[in-house]
């Protein structure tokens, strides 16, 4: 599940892209099935909002048909407005036509009334309205809506030609608005000997956030043999990956004996991008997000050098071979990039110098977190 912010608000996902396609199909199909054969219909598309519902409702419709579009009001914050403007671009001949208009959402029908009126007095054949959504409970016409795609709560609603005061009108999906998270999640990243360990604890301090490793909740899983880490145990030892699914249950049962968390610095996960899709969908059902990820950029040969070094008093085998150090940094450099683009997608990645004093370091990283 996603989140968006759109100026000041935030908004989760409601309705996927592939649901409003379904919806669409459905919609275009009755009004085929009711249309006598061989006649064109002159759909009517409402502006502004419902320029691409009605882009999508004809490409689908898929046989001859006519499309023009008109413009009344529409809001203007989060509230719909009753005062109506005068209805501005129809210029077609309509008299003797069947006219479907089509609407993107109509919630207390004052909009549409104003419309229908204006075609009703036009000699038309047959004036019908499809909408893709309709929130029952604030609708206030007697007006029949000949077609329904799906009906909603009254929540305001952004996305697939909604705004919100000019935003939103371009995403693909329906986002329903949420309450502002309040906590600061945080994903931190950072190759092999970075220094990422000791500045989450550095950071988990001065921000009085939880310092979550991924590492550190294996091992207890394992060691204390709960369900989640007998079953961790059984992949590990077969030799096998564990599957996302028990790693991100262990990650949600940390998080929720946490629930009064000011908020959360994850480390070692999410590694993939499915991982992060599942993090995502899982502070979502919490009104949360992931503010950022963090990574902490370091040359690799100054890394290499770094842990060789620390490979002499640390006991890891792994410390102590180049061969197996730059695996190491292979394997992170695959994941990172992955990971980077899914986080610039949502406008949350950060990449921070990792080379300096400690101090320098987490004054860095303290800046970035200041922002987010």
């Amino acid at each position: 599940m996603k989140i968006k912010k759109l100026h000041d608000l935030y908004f989760r996902e409601l309705i996927s892209k592939e649901e409003i396609s379904s919806i669409v199909k459905q919609l275009v199909y009755q009004v085929k099935a009711d249309l006598p054969k061989d006649e064109v219909p002159l759909f009517i598309g409402i502006l502004n909002g419902c320029f691409v519902f009605a882009s999508d409702f004809v490409r689908e419709f898929n046989q001859d048909c006519e499309i023009t579009f008109v413009k009344l009001a529409s809001y203007e914050g989060t509230t719909s407005g009753e005062t109506v403007k005068k209805l501005i671009g129809i210029n077609e001949d309509i008299s003797g036509r069947t006219v479907i208009i089509l609407e993107d959402i109509i919630d207390t029908g004052t909009t549409l009334q104003e419309i229908y009126e204006i075609f009703r007095n036009k000699n038309i054949k047959e004036l019908k309205i499809a909408s893709l959504f309709f929130k029952p409970d604030v609708y206030r016409k007697e007006l029949h809506i000949n077609y329904i795609g799906k009906n909603l709560e009254d929540k305001f609603i952004v996305g697939y030609g909604l705004d919100y005061n000019g935003l939103g009108r371009n995403l693909p999906a329906i986002y329903q608005l949420t309450t502002q998270p309040k906590m600061k999640n945080i994903v931190l990243f950072g190759p092999p000997g970075a220094g990422k360990g000791t500045q989450a604890e550095l950071l988990k301090e001065k921000y009085n956030l939880v310092h979550i490793s991924t590492g550190d909740v294996f091992r207890f899983n394992i060691k204390n043999e709960t369900d989640l880490g007998i079953l961790a145990k059984k992949y590990i030892d077969e030799g096998e990956l564990v599957p996302d699914e028990v790693t991100i249950n262990m990650l949600k049962a940390e998080v929720n004996k946490n629930a009064e968390a000011n908020g959360f610095i994850f480390d070692g996960f999410p590694r993939t991008e499915d991982q992060a899709k599942a993090l995502d969908e899982f502070l979502a059902e919490k009104s949360e997000r992931i503010n950022g990820m963090v990574a902490l950029e370091v040359p690799e040969d100054l890394l290499v050098e770094r842990i060789l070094e620390r490979g002499k008093t640390s006991g890891r085998s792994d410390d102590t071979d180049e061969e197996k150090i730059r695996n190491r940094f292979n394997e992170y450099n695959t994941k990172t990039a992955v990971l980077k683009d899914y986080y610039n997608a949502q406008g949350n990645f950060y990449g921070v110098d990792g080379v300096g004093s400690i101090e320098d370091i987490t004054k860095r990283l303290a800046d970035v977190f200041d922002t987010l």
